[in-house]
């Protein structure tokens, strides 16, 4: 008797292409869900971060919150290196130990004491520190993110096991927390206090305010509400930490250090192209320190309008991470990951274009003196684009344990951005920042494809993954060049965003 299979746009499949189309869509339907939670806790952490630019742009000075950039650009770099890629080898090693308890207190361990060192070196080093970077005049900045550093840093594990458990509403509950106390406080300092001050005395709360708010110094209470919301942050994970009463396992900490330090070389050289234009910048900009840092700021307001694409990079991630090392014990997860590309490929491309297509409605998000630098952000948002194309390639080296691969891709990518910024930044200013960033990408994105198809093939739809962004960015410049209205903008996105999902319909289906 013949066994009837999945009967799916009038084509009838067998028994086995059944099992693997259901597994294929179940795994799909799981990621989507996992992302639609993270998702909505990122989108809605990140635009409640998102109002602190506009905060920050609209009431600092360009070359003040240059220094906001530039300082959260080491920051960047120095938590990279403190927590040295153990957030990834949890993951692994959760899915491949059968203890997963001793793997979390192994891990939770391991950075405790790494964390308490550094705490102690940097503390009584930092006067020498504030003097390397130019930042003599105000020790108490680097005192802060010594300490803010070192919250985040503890934090990392008891975040990565919420994810590893499938704790997503816990995951963003906290992380909402950390967003919103930060942001209250951002608010109180930058906009109340200020208010309070210049009513004087005949506001109730003048006594108050005058005895912790020193109106010279703005910008250091951005600082201090992000120290603040950290130790908050810190507190309300601890009890996750009462695992760690289970012991140190130095047989699983000997196996993780030969995984996770290529994954420390491969998280601080990704963070190179995204944290050194800033930090370089006003290092080689031709121009006195004040426009320099006044460049930076210009700069940094910008690159914040280009992060949305990191937004959907990092929602992504979120789930993505613990889904495509579970994924991996499937038959079918090589096509799994294919589709999951070809999506991310389409919907990156969509947030491109909406993005530059309403640049002149975006412009608002930063404040007058930061506008002439919105010529970055097209440049930007492509090379986010390839840096999540870039992270979907990477997973054959994570789940083949050849981490090496991706150290080495990542250094290449890091010394290519050094390389530009140095050459670029002084003839271009940060324009040449900007296309550092895109080389800095593109080139291990590159590298990544033609190994992973050695190592690790997985049948990639390569020309619908190069020409969706091709697509779209010679829409925008037609768009530029054509002056289109806004109301025209908006239906061609609509009819665009249609046709594109009509058309790959017909293409599952086998029409197109």
């Amino acid at each position: 008797m013949q066994q009837q299979g999945l009967l799916k746009d009038g084509v009838i499949y067998g028994p086995l292409i059944q099992k693997t189309y259901l597994c294929a869509m179940s795994s799909l339907k799981k990621l989507l869900g996992q992302t639609a939670v993270y998702g909505l806790s990122s989108i809605v952490g990140r635009l409640l971060n998102y109002l602190m630019v506009p905060l920050y742009t609209y009431n600092l000075p360009a070359a003040e919150y240059g220094m906001v950039i530039e300082l959260y650009s080491y920051v960047a770099l120095l938590f990279a290196l403190l927590t040295y890629g153990m957030e990834t080898t949890f993951f692994r090693f959760s899915e491949t130990e059968n203890d997963k308890k001793q793997v979390l207190s192994t891990s939770s361990i391991a950075l405790l004491v790494s964390t308490f060192v550094f705490l102690i070196v940097s503390w009584f080093s930092r006067e020498s520190i504030a003097g390397a970077l130019g930042y003599e005049a105000h020790v108490e900045f680097v005192s802060w993110f010594i300490i803010i550093i070192a919250f985040d840093a503890l934090t990392s594990i008891p975040f990565a096991w919420l994810r590893q458990q499938n704790k997503a509403f816990n995951f963003a509950g906290l992380k909402l927390i950390n967003i919103f106390v930060n942001l209250s406080l951002n608010l109180f300092f930058i906009l109340y206090c200020p208010r309070v001050m210049a009513q004087g005395e005949s506001h109730w709360l003048y006594g108050f305010v005058n005895s912790i708010f020193n109106p010279e110094m703005l910008v250091s209470y951005v600082f201090i509400s992000n120290l603040i919301a950290s130790g908050i942050t810190m507190a309300m994970m601890l009890p996750i930490y009462k695992h760690i009463k289970l012991g140190f396992n130095w047989n699983i900490w000997k196996r993780m250090m030969p995984y996770t330090l290529p994954v420390l070389v491969v998280n601080i050289t990704g963070l190179i192209p995204i944290s050194m234009d800033k930090i370089l910048l006003p290092v080689f900009y031709s121009g006195t320190a004040e426009e320099s840092m006044h460049q930076l700021g210009v700069y940094g307001a910008n690159t914040k309008i280009a992060v949305i694409m990191l937004l959907f990079i990092q929602t992504f991630r979120y789930a993505a991470d613990p889904f495509f090392f579970a994924e991996s014990r499937n038959h079918n997860a090589r096509e799994t990951y294919a589709k999951v590309m070809h999506w991310f490929v389409i919907f990156g491309s969509g947030i491109f274009l909406a993005t530059v297509m309403f640049l002149d409605v975006i412009k608002y998000f930063v404040g007058t003196e930061y506008r002439d630098g919105l010529f970055v952000i097209p440049i930007l948002l492509m090379g986010n684009l390839i840096l999540g194309v870039n992270y979907n390639l990477s997973f054959w080296y994570k789940l083949t344990n050849k981490t090496i691969y991706g150290a080495w891709f990542s250094i290449i990518g890091a010394v290519t951005s050094i390389a530009l910024n140095i050459i670029l930044v002084p003839r271009f200013g940060m324009m040449g920042s900007a296309w550092s960033v895109f080389a800095a990408y593109l080139i291990p994105t590159v590298l990544t494809y033609f190994y992973g198809k050695k190592y690790y093939p997985i049948p990639y739809k390569v020309w619908p993954m190069l020409l969706y962004p091709t697509m779209v960015y010679i829409i925008y410049y037609i768009q530029s060049a054509m002056e289109w209205s806004l109301v025209f903008r908006v239906v061609f996105f609509v009819v665009l965003g249609v046709s594109i999902v009509l058309y790959e319909r017909r293409r599952k289906a086998g029409k197109a």
